[in-house]
């Protein structure tokens, strides 16, 4: 029984290889450059770099109510 589970799980693992070795790669060098054109391409959008405006922001300190 122990040699069963054994050739089956080396059976899957000879699959999972396979399925990765087929996958498409790219330099790492390409990556960063894909990436840092991408972020500098939608840094207008980034709420971290340009903010977010008072009347949009969920977070915003709620207002008080005062009764005179």
């Amino acid at each position: 029984m122990s040699s069963n589970s054994s050739l089956s799980t080396m059976q899957r693992l000879v699959e999972q290889l396979k399925l990765e070795a087929g996958v498409e790669r790219i330099r790492v060098s390409q990556a960063a450059a894909e990436l840092q054109q991408y972020c500098m391409q939608n840094a207008c959008k980034d709420a971290l770099l340009v903010g977010v405006p008072a009347g949009s922001n969920p977070f915003r300190e709620p207002r008080s109510c005062a009764l005179l």
